[in-house]
């Protein structure tokens, strides 16, 4: 065991904790993934220190079990739609064009990464605008992303870009945080939000694991202090204060 404390965090976090801990006295040892499929590693018995989850409810439930003492929320995100290159589609149409049968409809993985539950949140909210819209966009999306074998991107390549460049999806379903850097590895690409009555937020927690080393608590502070704020800003999440 290294004296740098153990870091897990959400996928979506990589780019930002890389920037987080690469600060004097903030080095860790990360590991990254979909955030619930690191609890369960987690709850097995995997040494984390830190656990940084896209959501509330992976943390929660581990500290429901005695892990942690305290569940922190740090950032937050939004759940957009990633859209190929010459798809017509705006906030207004969304729905529409998700029920294309002609439209593939790319998501994350559903209890093993909150994105992916996420878009399920929203295929509900669909529901109670077209009765029938659940069940129908449930059938036809294609989970791509957050399982136990992440896709190979070749090297230097966006995933979420890669995925819908490959024609795997015509529309994906991710963070606003994820578009952005998609869009940043293929500028044809278009980011289109929700409108209100689809819109999902996300919500960021943080649970440091009971007993852990005094480095683990400092990078924990870290990331809720300003400048740690100011870092998570700077990739598009969005924070509290």
């Amino acid at each position: 065991m290294t004296g740098r404390p153990a870091l897990w965090a959400a996928g979506s976090l990589a780019a930002a904790v890389a920037d987080l801990t690469a600060r004097p006295g903030m080095d860790a040892d990360i590991t990254v993934g979909p955030s619930g499929l690191l609890r369960r590693r987690i709850a097995a018995g995997e040494r984390c220190d830190l656990f940084l989850s896209a959501d509330l409810g992976h943390p929660l439930a581990l500290a429901r079990h005695g892990w942690a003492s305290a569940v922190v929320r740090f950032a937050g995100n939004g759940l957009c739609a990633l859209a190929r290159p010459g798809l017509a589609v705006s906030p207004g149409t969304l729905l529409d064009v998700l029920l294309d049968p002609a439209v593939t409809v790319g998501t994350s993985t559903p209890g093993a990464d909150p994105s992916g539950d996420y878009a399920w949140r929203l295929f509900a909210a669909a529901d109670t605008l077209r009765p029938g819209a659940r069940a129908a966009l449930v059938a036809k999306a294609r989970v791509l992303t957050g399982g136990e074998v992440p896709p190979a991107a070749p090297p230097g390549r966006h995933v979420y870009a890669w995925l819908v460049d490959c024609g795997q999806a015509d529309l994906f379903l991710t963070y606003r945080t994820n578009a952005v850097a998609a869009i940043a590895d293929n500028p044809a690409l278009r980011m289109v939000d929700p409108p209100p009555a689809l819109s999902v937020a996300a919500s960021y927690a943080l649970a440091v694991r009971r007993h852990a080393p005094a480095s683990a608590r400092r990078l924990a502070l870290a990331i809720l202090a300003p400048d740690g704020r100011e870092v998570l800003q700077a990739h598009g999440f969005t924070t509290d204060g």
